[in-house]
């Protein structure tokens, strides 16, 4: 992946609901926040190791879950080519509303969006 940043943020997004509501919190304040160890330790009353502890805690767990599902590996394998679908299908609907005006050709385009849609959520 891009970077770890993006790497903890994609795993929080599939995972973080499987976290403790601490974890979720110092995680989300630490990377969505972007809060330091030390501001997060001072707002919590607690030591700049304890808040660390949890976030590496956090990320382990969501690291050991995505190494046995694969789901943010498969999501980001797939994206580009749900992309390339959606810019397809845009082509043929101008093709089609400029040379053909097709009902039934313009009904596949709506299906297909809508399939692309439903994989994307």
């Amino acid at each position: 992946m891009k970077n770890q940043t993006f790497r903890m943020t994609m795993l929080f997004d599939f995972y973080g609901e499987l976290l403790t509501e601490r974890q979720k919190e110092f995680y989300q304040l630490y990377y969505d926040e972007d809060l330091s160890l030390a501001e997060i330790a001072e707002n919590y009353g607690i030591s700049r190791q304890g808040v660390r502890d949890v976030i590496v805690r956090a990320e382990a767990y969501m690291t050991e879950i995505e190494d046995k599902t694969g789901l943010v590996k498969r999501f980001m394998q797939y994206t580009p080519h749900v992309e390339a679908i959606e810019q397809a299908v845009g082509e043929i609907r101008q093709m089609n509303r400029r040379l053909f005006e097709d009902k039934r050709l313009s009904e596949l385009c709506a299906a297909i969006e809508q399939e692309t849609a439903a994989l994307k959520e």
